[in-house]
């Protein structure tokens, strides 16, 4: 099996699953609950979804999939990339307001649709202003998906295309999907990662983690975040198994490990901090893993020490990276001997580059700093996306030449750090307003955005409400010059337009906003009287 890619072929996503198939056909693919597809089963599916998309002969360069954890999601994503697309995922959790308003975004004209999520559709695509055809491979016939939403066309199971053989693209540079993050102007922010972006993180994390047929994979996250790429794809790429994790035990997996004796296992640290607080994270509880990776916010290190005393056969390391980097650039790996001596303020660095990739720490004037000195972390190499989706302003703004630096493009993060002795990386916070609350990036000025609209009032300021570990776990919404206001009803609001993970955990009404001596809300201020409400 070779190491790399071979450099004189243009390899894609959907590559090294298909090599896969022809190499174990008869292993397990995916798991769901209780159904299980083999490299061959799987391939059938994903072939029948690609010929159908290639038989539209659409020419967006992207197809839309709102499926959650089914065998339809996993399918699509691949007959997608199969049929030589980008896939952009929808989140069926997400108010149906704001996935229409990513569909609009991308300029989707298809759209996959998983069972579970049909009943769905009438509401969603009634907004829309343009026609299109969905595709529902679950779905017997059409009839009554037409008769709800006669504007657009479907597409059902006994007329999806026959089997197809698979022919690599060759375009290294075609769009791999397609994200939206949160804005901070409130709409949707879409970062779209190529195909080289992330073949170039597929080679480095098969090797560093001796990826085989054998491992077995968690599939913890929603298609929306970016650490679903790895799980799907790192499994695929050298034939291993994806365990679908159920909603019912993404909180609490520790069981769902050990019943499936998984190898690998990939979350936001938050889990573990979850684990801990339930007391499920006994000494050698954990037997099966081979590699743990933590990833999506700060590491506590008092929960890394506990999930590796749980996980006692594990290498345990923390990644970071934002999705314009391609899920994660730089890793720590954490020794049970030294690492606690090497943590700053309890949490674990997130260490240094992978290969290839580079970065430099720089003050305001993007000039670098000294090793000791904090500022922002900028990025560069063959992971780092290049611009965001149709925002010309915005990519200006965040992707830059450094001084010095010749005509490389640099990433500017946002991410406050301080590079200490031998290049180690701690991470310190953001410095803008931007949070991570449940590993989804969120900006504040969005939810904002959102209770202007609601309460019609301008006086308004979301903050991050912190947890043990300092790491935001909600958000509480101020609001200020509005008498009479019904909490219940802001809150049922929002939850119109936003996900759960960004709606306010409560909102309090001020007669007017603390200032501080600049004339600014004083954030501090409003923190402690929410401390002490």
């Amino acid at each position: 099996m070779p190491s790399q890619d071979d450099p004189t072929t243009v390899r894609t996503l959907a590559t090294g699953f298909f090599e896969s198939v022809e190499r174990f056909p008869e292993r397990p693919a995916l798991v769901i609950d209780n159904d299980r597809w083999t490299y061959r089963d799987l391939r059938g599916q994903v072939v029948r979804i690609a010929a159908t998309i290639t038989n539209e002969e659409d020419a967006c360069p992207l197809v839309a999939l709102l499926a959650s954890r089914s065998a339809t999601a996993y399918a699509g994503i691949l007959g997608i990339l199969a049929a030589g697309k980008g896939y952009v995922p929808l989140n069926p959790k997400f108010p149906i307001a704001r996935t229409r308003k990513m569909l609009l975004l991308s300029g989707c004209s298809l759209l996959i649709v998983g069972r579970e999520s049909v009943g769905q559709l009438p509401a969603l695509l009634r907004g829309m202003n343009k026609a299109l055809t969905v595709i529902v491979p679950e779905a017997v016939d059409a009839c009554g998906l037409s008769s709800d939403s006669p504007n657009h066309r479907f597409v059902a199971l006994g007329e999806i295309g026959p089997d197809f053989t698979f022919a690599p693209q060759g375009d290294s540079d075609a769009i791999a999907y397609l994200l939206f993050t949160s804005g901070s102007t409130g709409e949707p922010k879409g970062v779209p990662v190529r195909q080289a972006n992330v073949r170039s993180y597929l080679r480095y994390v098969c090797e560093r983690y001796e990826i085989n047929e054998c491992d077995r994979f968690s599939q913890q996250c929603d298609l929306t975040f970016d650490l679903s790429v790895h799980d799907m794809f790192v499994c695929w790429e050298r034939g291993a198994a994806l365990f679908c994790v159920p909603e019912r035990s993404l909180m609490l997996p520790a069981k769902f490990i050990r019943d499936h004796e998984l190898t690998m296992w990939f979350s936001v640290p938050s889990v573990a901090g979850l684990l801990a607080k339930m007391k499920l994270l006994e000494p050698g509880s954990l037997p099966s893993l081979r590699y743990t990776l933590f990833c999506g916010e700060s590491l506590s290190a008092a929960y890394a020490e506990r999930w590796q005393r749980a996980a006692a056969n594990s290498i345990l390391e923390n990644l970071y990276g934002p999705t314009e980097a391609t899920i994660a650039i730089s890793h720590y790996r954490w020794n049970a001997m030294t690492s606690m001596d090497e943590c700053v303020n309890g949490v674990v660095p997130i260490g240094w580059m992978f290969a290839g990739q580079h970065c430099c720490v720089v003050d305001e004037h993007q000039a670098p700093v000294a090793e000791s000195e904090s500022g922002e972390l900028c990025l560069a190499g063959s992971q780092v996306t290049r611009e965001y989706w149709n925002d010309s302003e915005k990519s200006r703004q965040q992707f830059i030449p450094l001084p010095g630096k010749g005509a490389t493009m640099w990433y500017r993060t946002g991410d406050f750090v301080r590079q200490g002795p031998g290049g180690c990386l701690h991470y310190l916070g953001r410095g803008d307003r931007q949070v991570k609350i449940r590993g989804y990036r969120v900006e504040l000025q969005e939810i904002e955005a959102a209770l202007r609209k609601c309460c019609g009032a301008e006086q308004v300021i979301a903050l991050p409400s912190r947890a043990a570990n300092g790491d935001a776990d909600s958000v509480v919404a101020f609001v200020a010059g509005v008498a009479g206001l019904d909490q219940g009803a802001v809150l049922k609001s929002c939850r119109e337009v936003l996900p759960d993970y960004m709606v306010p955990r409560r909102v309090h009404v001020l007669a007017e906003m603390p200032l501080n001596a600049n004339g600014k809300i004083d954030q501090t201020e409003l923190i402690r009287v929410f401390e002490g409400a």
